[in-house]
This record gives C-alpha cells, structure tokens and sequence, in this order.
C-alpha cells in the first residue's frame, strides 16, 4: 500500500507540474482553458473558475488540460436532428446541455437544423410545440454541459489555440517541459539543504593502491580539469571518469595554490550491467549556503545530461530493455519507498527531468513534436496545412500508443515473469 500510494503522489506531481505550465501559459496567451482534470478516467467533482472548469477525476493518476482548438468543440457533437436544451437569456443562449442525464432549469428543448459554435456562434432548429424555424445567438462565453455532466465554456474561434500568435504557442508547448525542469531544480535544493553537506570537487580521502594514489593525488587537492574540460561540480567529474573505464585520462588539480598535471587510468568495474571508471576518491563536504544553492543547479544539470546520453544511447542501439513505462516506475517507486523521504524526494526530480526530456524528443503527439511543426511554421511563414498536422499527430499519436503497449508489455515480462 505504501508503494502505491508513492507512485500515486510521485507520478501524481510531476504530471500535474508538467500540465500546469501548459494551463499558465495558456490562459496568459488567452487560449481558453476548458478543463483542467487532476486524475483520469469518470469526473467526481467539478467546480469552474475564471472560465475554467476544474475536474477531480476517479482514477488518481495524472491529470490534463483541454485547451480550445479545432480538436475540441463542439461541432462535431451536434448533428442535425439531434434535440438539446438551451436556455435563453434576454434571447441569447446561455447554455447548451448535450447530457440525457442532466436537466436545465427553465431551458428550452430544441431540434438541431445546423449550427456554429465557431464562427458564428449559432443554432439553427425547430421548437418541437410550433415546429418553427428559429436561428439563436450564442453567448461567447455560454456553457456547454457535456454527455458526462463536465460543464464547460464554448469553445469561438478567438479563444483556439491556433489563434494565438507562433511564439505564444511554442512557449505554451514549451511550458510543460520547463515547469518539469524547474520542479527538479527545487526538489534538488531542498535536498541539499536536508544533507549534512554537500560534495565540492576537493578530495577528502585517497584509497591505498587506488589510481589516485599512485600518481600522487593526495587529500585537500582540488580537481579542476579532466582532459582538458573544466570541472565544476563533484557529480560532473564522477560522471566523466565513470565513462571512461581503462582509458587514459589528464587530471588538472591544485595543491597549495600550485597547478599541477598528471594522467591516471581510471579502474573498470561492473555496476548495474554497466562497466564504469572509478579513481578511488571521495570528496570533502561543505555546509555553505552558496555550494547547496550550486548543487541545485549542477545536479539538476547533471541529470539533464544523464537522461540526454540515455537518449543518445537509445537511438544508437534501440532496445525494450532500455524504455521503462508506468510498470517499470511503479517498481522503481515501490524500492524506492522503502528508503525514506529524501530518496523519494530525489527519484521524483529524476523522475520529473526524465518526463521533461523525453517530452521535447520532435514526436508527432509530444510536446517535442509540436514545437518542431512551430519551426516549420517559422521557416515557411505560414501555417501548418490543418490536413498535414492532423496526419501527422495521428501518426505520431499511433507510434507512440503502439511503443506504450509494447513498453508495458516488456515491463511485466521483465519484472514480474522472467
């Protein structure tokens, strides 16, 4: 039980986080935001607000955000013929209600002719009792209460996403990923404030007959370079050596204020199916408000390219074995949960790094995919034909479900039966 409700609230924040920044920027490039859902699956509860409607939804996993476009009006689910309630106010609809299960106080039955919810923001039909032809206008911000009861604003043109400029949108795509980035650096500030200390790139301890040992690296020497790139952060310097197991590398250190150079082959080892470099040092502390503040910063940075080399890594050699989807992070969460708060508090800013790289790959269906059709927006100076986007997403969208299943279904296998 602890596991699940780890997972819960670990994958719980970071897609909230994410979904967030998409709400924020959104709503401040005037796109109307029609609901902001936390959970999936059938609403629970809803509330609305500054034209937003806020749903709690029964399956405590993620969450989204429906912003207006000509993905979500609407249009396609008013067919002529149909019959729905409106209610009028001062001869304007105020209110469409396209639920059976719903009834509208003092609304007005009418039978569907044609209509705009767009452009023209009107409904043409029939009242049943006289079988006259009317043609009503429609409120700009009128509510629709849709099949499942989740009431939400109309949906005009001016309020689309594709009606906000080209910057705007890229920043509104750009907004989740960020917000994901910026949700790792503060976790990873917090927890170098609960640390008694944090690494500086100063030895503390040399092992006997270690690498550093027998060139002479001695305590309180300061690494400042590695094959000629400058060091700055204990986390950097360990990532380097350890991808460079029996290779000559250059050290730069400082003894006493003196440079001094020298070169050393750090010792391959087996870990986690990986062979890594070791030197065999450890690094002194430090309880400096700037350093904890500097860890933040690096460690997230450093995390940043750990998931870029995953990345890189992957399309060179693909493999199921190398993806992980919710299976894999549920059983990483559940050993995680076993180790405490601070170890939860750092797999979710692994976590959440890793759901903000992995969201910028150019993939039809990831925000990655949507900032590539806004350059291409960019270069040729007009919009994207709504065809070509359209089948491209979809495409994209299909890739990704089929890798999904596939991911999943190599998790189980992985975990659970081999």
């Amino acid at each position: 039980m602890t596991a699940i409700i780890t997972f819960i609230i670990v994958f719980g924040v970071i897609v909230i986080v994410h979904e967030f920044g998409h709400f924020y920027f959104a709503k401040k490039s005037g796109v109307r935001v029609r609901e902001f859902a936390i959970g999936m699956g059938p609403k629970l509860l809803q509330t609305q607000r500054h034209g937003t409607t806020y749903t709690w939804r029964i399956l405590p996993v993620g969450g989204y955000v429906r912003m207006a476009g000509r993905a979500d009006t609407e249009e396609e689910t008013i067919q002529p013929g149909m019959s729905i309630t409106v209610v009028l106010t001062d001869g304007v609809v105020t209110r469409i209600n396209l639920s059976d299960e719903e009834e509208l106080v003092g609304g007005r039955t009418i039978t569907v002719n044609q209509v705009d919810l767009v452009d023209d923001m009107v409904i043409e039909g029939y009242w049943p009792e006289d079988g006259e032809l009317v043609r009503l206008s429609v409120d700009h911000d009128a509510s629709a209460v849709e099949a499942d009861g989740t009431v939400v604003l109309v949906a005009p043109r001016d309020t689309h996403i594709e009606s906000a400029k080209l910057w705007q949108r890229a920043v509104i795509n750009f907004a989740g990923p960020m917000n994901n980035f910026l949700l790792t650096l503060i976790l990873f500030i917090g927890l170098a404030f609960t640390l008694p200390g944090v690494s500086t790139t100063t030895v503390d301890h040399v092992a006997k007959d270690s690498p550093a040992a027998m060139v002479g690296i001695k305590s309180n020497d300061t690494i400042t370079e590695i094959n000629g790139k400058k060091v700055n952060s204990w986390q950097g310097m360990q990532n380097k050596i350890q991808t460079l197991p029996d290779k000559e590398v250059s050290l730069t250190f400082e003894r006493h204020g003196q440079t001094k150079h020298t070169t050393l082959t750090p010792k391959g080892i087996k870990n986690g199916g990986m062979r890594i470099g070791q030197i065999g040092v450890t690094s002194k502390q430090t309880t400096a408000l700037g350093a904890r503040l500097r860890y933040g910063f690096q460690a997230t940075a450093q995390s940043m390219t750990q998931i870029f080399r995953a990345i890189k890594n992957l399309v060179q050699g693909f493999s199921l074995n190398k993806l992980g989807g919710p299976v894999a992070i549920y059983k990483n969460t559940s050993e995680v949960s076993t180790m405490g708060i601070l170890a939860i508090v750092s797999f979710m800013a692994w976590l959440s790094v890793n759901l903000g790289m992995m969201n910028l790959l150019p993939i039809p269906g990831l925000d990655g995919g949507k900032l590539l059709l806004n350059a291409v927006e960019a270069i040729i100076r007009r919009p994207v034909p709504e065809k070509a986007e359209l089948a491209v997403t979809l495409v994209g969208v299909g890739l990704l479900f089929i890798l999904m299943i596939a991911v999943t279904g190599n998790d189980i296998l992985r975990y659970f039966v081999r």
